[in-house]
């Protein structure tokens, strides 16, 4: 008879925990819905400790914790969500609020805990007696105007406080809710924002019914998921928030169908949307307000709501799939993208964070990003910035909770590695504390230790990341002998008893990922991990208040570096800060690892002319400078940071990259109105269509129907006969259209005089429009535009055969 110790009995791999339906101490899912492996624990029940904690506490004492002092959306009188007498308020409360309320949870902060009690009370308090709550404005239209999305923000807040805290009138309130928004007709749901994010209330809506077991909430769950935006077969929409909550729709309703289809169109649309838009390191991609097609570079910025969005999305599939996966790229968000979104101090915040940024300044408004204002200054940004400074907190607390999971066979798993303490019924009901000590992600070893009033027999997991090999795990100082392969749950399913402990060691190793959609550059990383070039940072305050600063972000050195071509692991080298991790690693100065390596400098890849990386060119870049040795830092301790480099050669065959500096405008330009670029008329960048959004464009929006008006400067007397305009057409997607019609005049003296013997002034799209007249010498023209009623208009290109 084989004899095998006793431990190895006792441990075992999994793809996952088993799906119970009506098992489980925390809310488990009641037919007819699936069962899930995991249970999401009640604010509270985790205690952050370390690094994680500290990053809670800046969230208290920085945006978060103190944005009503700053922000005019969140003064508690006059406010529409919980004054029956005022009629303002949209998305801002609610978002603040929940990550505001969700800190007060997890710190335990008793003036912050009473701080969102009022709150709480007061919108349950404004409910009216038909269901509905909030600003009137915001109830649906007759005409079918309406957008039930600050909604679903405000639900959240609500649930939340009633885990937390065990308050009825919560739980009353959205009872009356959910049966108010089931009355509501198929409009309601296809309607606004709410429209492409209806995973936020679905979810509730289950929460619910597990709850209640009440068939009229899978009724409305029905109605929420065939009338919402459909993520089960396409991408409905390009915008990077809606598409960062809304792809776990599907999974979500996979609980009621049980159709496979739904929960793998989660993860399908995940491939789709960094296949093409995501082939960048730090887990997010390419959103700095819309994806487009063809801004998959590096460059490219991922919005901050849209970081702690996709992080609730990971953290939420990890829940519903069991897949460990879903928690890695949870993970790879947190170490490596959020922390770079903030100041260090949590005072200061930008739009958007992308892999490679060289220079964080009032730039980038000629097209590299989506939007046209500037969104790379750290800055409380309360009105520029709007949604990101009043969302952002929900990203840290939300990532304490899921730290552990509550399992539907009556065990716990520790899901996102990290200092802290868990109180959980385990078991036969008892409820134990389990301690994880830990400095991880930058050590390699995680520590348990259980604190339980008796023996108590339940299943622990322990999830092993893509990125190890060769865990090794060990009870009470006795190794487990268990194959832990990446990807997988090791299950410790024993008799546990006080004193009890568990070491958990995860061995990091280098690795250099090709991003061959990307030019064929590379990223390295260190377990979870990912490093990158900081050329170091001037911080220089360019306003805002000594409180709450606003600050651009210069670099110091040169930041022009790729690696040698084949460059691997065995390149790098490893290289600890001595002592303990300090509690904020996220700084160039605390970075507790970093990686020293040997690159050279490209000299054709240089910034733009306002300061903003240049796309990558095909690697391997040819190179003869000099070799030095660099050092890597976390990409999330970097504000500026190249963490996608070229390869580079001395090789002839290699490519010699071209500085590729654009245009320089002719002449200068001014006008009737615009928020965009005026110079984008003359930049010499020629458009492939009307609807072409990925050059510079200049519009007057947002005026419509008006008569407007754009001059060139041709800066000296030039004789002029023709001009040649592109207009600006966006069909399809905004509210801008080629004029109604137009005229053309020059200048003469100090008088504007129209152009005379014109050929006709043409609206045609996608084309030059070219009108011929008597010839002039003048020294500046003149567009006097009629837009369409309704609509704005706008011109990608000018082009006129001024001479002289």
């Amino acid at each position: 008879m084989l004899c095998v110790p006793a431990l190895a009995q006792e441990a075992r791999v999994v793809q996952s925990p088993p799906r119970l339906t009506n098992s489980g101490y925390y809310t488990p899912n009641r037919a007819p819905l699936q069962g899930l492996p995991f249970q999401k624990l009640p604010p509270g029940a985790v205690t952050p400790r370390g690094w994680l904690r500290t990053q809670l506490e800046l969230d208290a004492t920085g945006l978060s914790g103190r944005l009503p002092e700053i922000s005019d959306f969140l003064q508690f009188e006059g406010n529409g969500w919980v004054d029956p007498n005022s009629n303002t308020g949209w998305e801002e409360l609610g978002y603040w609020l929940r990550g505001y309320g969700d800190l007060s949870y997890v710190l335990g902060d008793p003036k912050m805990l009473a701080a969102t009690q009022k709150w709480v009370d007061a919108i349950i308090a404004n409910q009216k007696p038909d269901g509905y709550f909030g600003p009137e404005r915001l109830r649906p239209k007759a005409n079918g105007d309406n957008d039930p999305w600050a909604h679903m923000l405000m639900l959240d807040v609500v649930h939340s406080n009633y885990e937390y805290s065990g308050n009825k009138a919560a739980f009353d309130f959205m009872t009356r809710f959910f049966k108010w928004q089931n009355a509501q007709p198929a409009k309601y749901f296809q309607s606004g924002w709410g429209a492409l994010r209806w995973a936020d209330n679905l979810n509730l809506v289950y929460w619910l019914y597990n709850h209640t077991g009440d068939a009229a909430l899978l009724d409305l769950a029905e109605k929420i998921h065939d009338n919402s935006a459909n993520y089960t077969d396409n991408l409905p929409n390009g915008h990077n928030v809606n598409l960062a909550q809304g792809i776990r729709e599907p999974g979500e309703y996979w609980m009621q169908s049980g159709n496979p289809k739904h929960l793998n169109a989660v993860e399908n649309d995940y491939q789709k949307i960094m296949s093409q838009f995501g082939q960048v390191p730090g887990g997010g991609f390419g959103g700095d307000e819309n994806t487009r097609p063809g801004f998959g570079d590096p460059r490219q910025g991922f919005e901050t709501c849209g970081i702690v969005e996709y992080m609730h999305t990971h953290e939420m599939m990890t829940r519903i799939s069991g897949n460990p996966l879903w928690a890695d790229r949870a993970e790879e968000l947190a170490f490596n993208s959020l922390p770079a979104a903030l100041t260090p101090d949590h005072k200061g915040i930008h739009y958007i964070t992308s892999p490679n940024l060289v220079q964080a300044n009032r730039s980038g408004v000629k097209g590299q990003f989506d939007n046209r204002f500037p969104m790379l200054a750290f800055e409380p940004g309360i009105h520029n910035y709007r949604c990101c400074p009043h969302n952002y907190g929900m990203g840290w607390p939300y990532y304490a909770e899921e730290a552990w999971l509550a399992t539907s066979d009556k065990g716990v798993a520790a899901s996102l590695y990290a200092a802290s303490e868990v109180k959980v019924k385990v078991g036969d009901g008892t409820q134990v504390q389990w301690t994880q000590s830990t400095e991880y992600p930058f050590v390699d070893t995680i520590n348990f230790k259980l604190a339980a009033p008796k023996t108590v027999k339940f299943p622990f997991y322990l999830r092993i990341p893509r990125w190890t090999q060769n865990a090794q795990i060990r009870v009470n100082g006795q190794a487990v002998k268990v194959a832990a392969t990446p990807l997988s749950y090791v299950v410790l399913d024993r008799d546990w008893k006080n004193g009890d402990t568990v070491s958990l060691r995860l061995p990091m190793q280098i690795g250099v990922t090709k991003w061959a959609a990307n030019k064929d550059s590379v990223s390295v990383n260190y377990g979870p991990l990912t490093f990158a070039y900081n050329s170091g940072e001037k911080w220089v305050r360019d306003g805002g208040s000594n409180e709450w600063p606003s600050m651009l972000v210069q670099p110091t050195g040169a930041w022009n570096y790729g690696l040698p071509q084949g460059v691997k692991a065995s390149d790098f080298k490893v290289v600890r800060a001595k002592g303990a991790v300090s509690n904020q690693p996220f700084t160039l100065e605390s970075a507790p690892i970093r990686l020293e390596t040997k690159a050279r400098r490209v000299p054709g890849w240089v910034a733009d002319t306002q300061g903003i990386v240049r796309p990558l060119q095909a690697s391997p870049a040819r190179s003869t400078q000099p070799l030095e040795t660099i050092t890597l830092v976390p990409m999330g301790a970097a504000r500026l940071r190249i963490a996608s480099f070229p390869t580079v050669s001395t090789a002839q065959t290699a490519l010699d990259w071209t500085l590729d500096v654009p245009k320089i405008p002719v002449f200068d330009a001014t006008a009737s109105h615009t928020n965009d670029d005026l110079e984008a008329m003359v930049d010499g960048i020629e458009p492939k269509s009307s609807f072409d959004l990925t050059i510079p464009r200049f519009t007057w929006w947002n005026h419509k129907g008006t008569s407007e008006w754009v001059s060139i400067d041709l800066k000296k007397p030039m004789q002029v006969s023709s001009a040649s305009l592109y207009w600006f057409d966006d069909t399809g997607k905004g509210e801008c259209r080629v004029p109604a019609s137009w005229r053309l005049l020059y200048k003469d003296g100090d008088t504007w005089k129209p152009v005379e013997g014109a050929t006709t002034f043409g609206t045609a799209a996608d084309t030059y429009n070219t009108v011929t007249f008597t010839p002039v010498t003048t020294t500046a023209l003149r567009a006097e535009v009629q837009l369409q009623t309704n609509f704005s208009g706008g011109i990608l290109e000018w082009k006129s055969n001024a001479k002289g």
